[in-house]
């Protein structure tokens, strides 16, 4: 009986420890940003304004951690409607053939700072899927009275040619390299 007892205890301290915890975005404070330069001697800013990620977390680490992301490509906005649009065309983005962006983490590799992780996964954009590895901060939680929070920052920096993505191919006009910074958000489920 007393082994019983002891096989029961460790079996829920093992199972505790090996929890998986769900977490969803919380879209009204998150964020996926990006800028390019133009002409050589300014940045051009845009966001997306809808997406849905989740996070599943294992223990008390991001080491272990999984995100998944879909961005809508048609919520591209750059503040001008006529250029939002122009992304929105064959020439860039291709929305209507291509209407999602995604991205899967692979893994998550912790640094010696306790809040900077990298961030490995695949990034899907017009059907072309490549690894990305971005820098994760790591804001820490708070509850609120929606629930537990999570937030952190995430910044990679992309090849649009990579993508397909190859309208102004000399890159004279429209920088090459598309530096993404998110801040997210996230709710325990």
């Amino acid at each position: 009986m007393k082994r019983l007892l002891i096989f029961f205890i460790l079996l829920t301290c093992s199972v505790s420890v090996f929890a998986q915890t769900e977490w969803k975005i919380d879209p009204y404070h998150s964020s996926i940003n990006f800028t390019i330069e133009h002409s050589g001697i300014s940045m051009v800013s845009g966001k997306f304004t809808e997406y849905s990620g989740e996070l599943t977390t294992k223990g008390e680490t991001l080491e272990n951690a999984r995100f998944d992301f879909t961005v809508q490509v048609e919520s591209i906005n750059t503040g001008v409607d006529q250029r939002d649009n122009h992304l929105r065309s064959g020439d860039f983005f291709e929305a209507d053939a291509h209407p999602t962006m995604s991205f899967e983490s692979t893994r998550i590799e912790k640094t010696d700072d306790p809040e900077h992780y990298k961030l490995y996964g695949n990034l899907t954009i017009k059907g072309v899927t490549k690894e990305v590895v971005a820098d994760l901060y790591y804001g820490g939680t708070a509850t609120t009275d929606q629930g537990e929070k999570m937030g952190m920052r995430a910044e990679a920096t992309i090849n649009r040619f990579d993508y397909g993505i190859d309208y102004d191919p000399t890159a004279a006009g429209i920088g090459k390299e598309v530096h993404i910074v998110t801040h997210l958000q996230f709710v325990k489920q």
